[in-house]
């Protein structure tokens, strides 16, 4: 099978595309623009391998997508390229808007296109065989929960954010081109992930950097913000998973079963390093700041068989060590922007 994965070069991308390189002989094509989030030193050692392509561009170029289409002969897409960091979409929602849903509208026109039996009929909905396009969203469209229950694929989407929005709308282009075309989509929704080879943007990984750097440790408010957390390579299992056996048409919500107050999270990090909570610099709270995320997973439990295997404690471990070992490869400047 030769699969097309988009954002192959940035933090769960590139975790994905070395699993499956593990373990199938699937080729894949990584369409990546390689922004300030994507790094092909993520993918060393899989860069060498005749299964693995890569190309540098755009998801919005409508040419460029259809050329990989017919140069690789595409079966499947596993969808991971978007801006994705809120606070820079406060900053730049049509940056968000452009990547996220126009990106997300090309491929999928793309790959209807490409993958109808009949080329001569406008709207044919009768596909290749065994041909699916899975779209990799997040938890953040869901909007924000209070101090009890847990988001589950029927919850309404409510999206407070332009990142999130942008995401929500394009969920809701993969669902109408399922109902519209019968196209083969599944989506994902996953909590926040944390792990190896993620750029220091978001919290783990900030808080990380920073505390090796005896640099300031920003926290968004009070730090009580609740969030589930999902090692990475819990959530490429689950991908494989729904890429291999979920159903068409559904959504699979990712969680990892671990909710966590920021706070608690950066000290745990701060204790692991050994260093002073006085680096603790409590930061204007962002705008539309949404208080509590966490995640049902039964579905993808029940009819999947997945479940989710480093608990927190192991993988907040093994991650720090990872950046430790790598701290110079991911050295970025002061910033009090996190997500």
């Amino acid at each position: 099978m030769n699969i097309l994965v988009t954002g192959g070069a940035g933090f769960i991308g590139s975790n994905f595309i070395r699993h499956m390189q593990s373990k199938y002989e699937y080729t894949i094509v990584n369409l990546d623009l390689l922004t300030y989030a994507g790094n092909l030193q993520n993918l060393l050692g899989i860069v060498e391998k005749e299964r693995y392509h890569f190309v540098q561009g755009d998801i919005c170029d409508r040419e460029l997508v259809t050329n990989i289409f017919h140069q690789f002969d595409i079966q499947a897409v596993i969808h991971f390229a978007a801006e994705s960091h809120v606070d820079k979409s406060i900053d730049n929602p049509e940056k968000f808007l452009n990547t996220n849903v126009i990106g997300t509208q090309v491929l999928l026109d793309t790959a209807r296109q490409y993958w109808k039996v009949n080329q001569t009929d406008k709207y044919c909905t009768n596909y290749k065989e065994n041909v699916k396009f899975l779209q990799i969203s997040t938890d953040e469209v869901y909007g924000a929960l209070g101090k009890d229950g847990y988001f589950t694929e029927e919850s309404n989407l409510s999206p407070n954010s332009p990142y999130s929005a942008s995401k929500a709308s394009a969920d809701m282009l993969v669902k109408a081109y399922y109902a519209t075309y019968k196209l083969p989509v599944v989506t994902t929704r996953c909590s926040n992930n944390y792990g190896p080879y993620q750029y220091p943007e978001k919290l783990i990984p900030l808080m990380i950097h920073h505390a090796i750097n005896d640099i300031p440790l920003p926290v968004y408010g009070d730090g009580k913000q609740i969030r589930d957390w999902l090692h990475v390579e819990d959530h490429c299992t689950a991908i494989e998973s729904v890429f291999h056996n979920g159903r068409l048409g559904e959504v699979y919500n990712i969680g990892g079963n671990n909710e966590k107050e920021n706070i608690e999270v950066v000290k745990l990090v701060l204790k692991y390093l050994n260093k002073s909570e006085s680096l603790i610099e409590f930061v204007q709270d962002r705008l539309g700041h949404d208080r509590r995320y966490a995640i049902d997973n039964s579905k993808i439990r029940q009819e999947l068989g997945w479940y989710p295997c480093c608990s927190f404690d192991k993988g907040i471990a093994n991650t720090i060590q990872w950046f430790l070992e790598n701290n110079k490869r991911t050295n970025i400047p002061y910033t009090n922007q996190l997500c």
